[in-house]
């Protein structure tokens, strides 16, 4: 399905964000670009609202985010949430009980933080990797959930398995309950451990995305994807034209209509700017 190329869609981190945070000055103009001729940029990413300032600021805190893979709506000129889809409780302790049976069977004991709209929050064997997880609220999964946070995702890691083996575990167990997906680059190896973000049932980026393009009058066919992880992959297969970049996950690849150049190449800003017809890409 193909069509204009009224809204783009992108996800941020290995896709228009590089290691270090920042955009790159091409990717920066060929968004400017697309603003300047009136095509909508709606940034879609499993980040957490408070990783979210420094994209406002670089991009000159214009439009709507969608974060928590579909979780959140955010509004990058106010830096406000305007709109969110949180797991209810009585999911978030099923979700929590079904895989502790289902990875810890073979693919080591998980730990769990929740991501809310209070903060970010952990069990005691949940491994802080980041100055917000040393600081956060620490307790039991129905301790944290007491003073009903909104928990917009579960994050659940091991410490043996890889993302993609806990994923193709949670998929099963989770059939039916709630959405589990990962950003894990697909280069991750055993014993580096590995980390799922679950979400609302129904919940995802694409599902939020149609939305925001709904509510705008925007068709399905006038939008125009990038991505490169599995949590990408449903907004990738719903965007007229889903781009996964080449140095992707091979789900993110499989599912979209084309390739990109990867980040380290412009490869989106290639994209854009053949799209609009400033230049060829290679």
């Amino acid at each position: 399905m193909m069509g204009g190329m009224r809204l783009v869609a992108s996800d941020l981190d290995g896709t228009v964000v590089g290691p270090d945070g920042a955009f790159r000055p091409r990717t920066l103009s060929a968004l400017a670009a697309c603003v300047e001729r009136g095509i909508e940029i709606v940034f879609v990413t499993g980040r957490p609202t408070r990783w979210m300032p420094p994209i406002a600021a670089a991009t000159g805190h214009r439009g709507l985010a969608i974060c928590s893979n579909g979780a959140v709506l955010y509004d990058l000129g106010t830096e406000q949430v305007v709109g969110a889809q949180p797991l209810v409780r009585d999911v978030v302790l099923d979700v929590v009980q079904l895989l502790r049976s289902a990875l810890g069977s073979g693919l080591g004991e998980p730990s769990f933080a929740l991501e809310t709209l209070r903060g970010f929050r952990r069990e005691p064997g949940y491994r802080a990797r980041h100055e917000v997880a040393m600081a956060a609220p620490v307790g039991s999964i129905t301790e944290l959930l007491a003073d009903d946070p909104g928990v917009i995702k579960v994050l659940c890691r091991t410490e043996v398995a890889t993302s993609d083996a806990m994923l193709a575990v949670a998929r099963l167990a989770l059939d039916g309950v709630a959405e589990p997906v990962h950003s894990t680059g697909a280069g991750a190896v055993a014993g580096a451990g590995g980390m799922l973000e679950i979400s609302a049932l129904g919940v995802s980026k694409a599902s939020t995305l149609a939305t925001v393009a709904a509510q705008r009058g925007i068709d399905q066919a006038d939008v125009v994807a990038f991505g490169d992880m599995p949590n990408d992959v449903p907004m990738l297969r719903w965007a007229g034209r889903g781009y996964a970049m080449a140095d992707g996950h091979p789900e993110a690849i499989a599912a979209a209509d084309a390739v990109a150049p990867p980040f380290e190449q412009d490869g989106v800003a290639q994209v854009l700017e053949a799209l609009l017809g400033a230049r060829p890409a290679r």
